[in-house]
């Protein structure tokens, strides 16, 4: 399946070679949910939550990192709150045990996408099309020449959306890469123009990265943007919807908000540069 359409999903759920999955959350539970969903985490996941200000912020990390638990739980067959991760230097999480399942999580106020694969790096990026940024400040400081030249050629009111597919677009490569801030977000070029299909265009590290990796947008809900990169080609897609019973029922806990499918809720991200996972 290579539609870039998300679509509700019964479990059981496997992931076969080649193919990507990805997983659109709502991360607005119940309040009532919380004290379910912290049996979930680590103490050091719990500490993380404890360290954000917002108490909105905290409530969706714990229901984020609870959620990630949840999905890779059931493609592994195992407990949530049994699974363990490890970090490489540069923060990137992997499962601690023997396994060939590779993710990556983004969260943008109360909207998370979760990605994964079999044995292929990948990564993913989610942001709110917030107007109080300065667009060309930030883009004049990270994105590299020919992609400013691409955002001042447009009107202004192109500015925005420009921007945040560029910067969801480089999150999402430097995110799969995992080597974090030590990546230069302007030593490569992704596609930024108005319509143009989300591309890698080149990085100046290695001229055959382009070749070996795909970046495609992913269609989240209105106010959002949001890309995937991954390190392969010809390759499937599968977009899920958080919305099958097993999988809640395995976070013990059901939402509070109507619905099967996700609510199209916007939602405002501060700080725009955070990464997750």
């Amino acid at each position: 399946m290579n539609s870039m359409t998300w679509v509700p999903e019964s479990v059981p759920i496997s992931l076969p070679d080649r193919e990507v999955h990805v997983w659109q959350v709502d991360l607005d539970f119940d309040r009532a949910c919380l004290p379910s969903l912290e049996e979930l985490l680590s103490r050091d996941e719990l500490a993380r939550a404890s360290r954000l200000y917002f108490e909105s912020d905290r409530r969706r990390h714990i229901a984020g990192r609870a959620a990630l638990r949840g999905i890779l739980g059931h493609y592994l067959r195992t407990p949530a709150a049994a699974l363990s991760f490890r970090y490489n230097d540069f923060g990137k999480p992997a499962l601690d045990c023997d396994t060939d399942l590779f993710f990556n999580l983004s969260h943008s106020g109360s909207v998370a996408l979760i990605a994964m694969t079999r044995g292929i790096p990948i990564g993913v990026d989610v942001e709110f099309m917030r107007l109080d940024v300065d667009f060309t400040g930030i883009a004049a400081r990270f994105f590299s020449d020919s992609e400013n030249a691409v955002l001042l050629s447009l009107p202004l009111q192109q500015r925005c959306r420009c921007f945040f597919d560029c910067w969801t677009r480089k999150e999402a490569y430097i995110k799969a890469l995992g080597e974090g801030l030590s990546i230069p977000l302007d030593r490569f070029d992704v596609s930024n123009a108005p319509g143009e299909p989300a591309r890698l265009i080149v990085d100046r590290a290695d001229p055959l990265m382009s070749q070996r990796w795909t970046i495609r947008e992913l269609p989240v809900r209105d106010g959002h943007v949001a890309a995937v990169a991954v390190e392969a080609t010809a390759i499937s897609w599968r977009l899920f919807d958080w919305s099958s019973e097993p999988i809640e029922n395995q976070l013990k806990c059901r939402r509070a908000v109507s619905g099967t499918n996700l609510n199209l809720v916007r939602a405002v991200h501060d700080p725009i540069f955070e990464r997750t996972c």
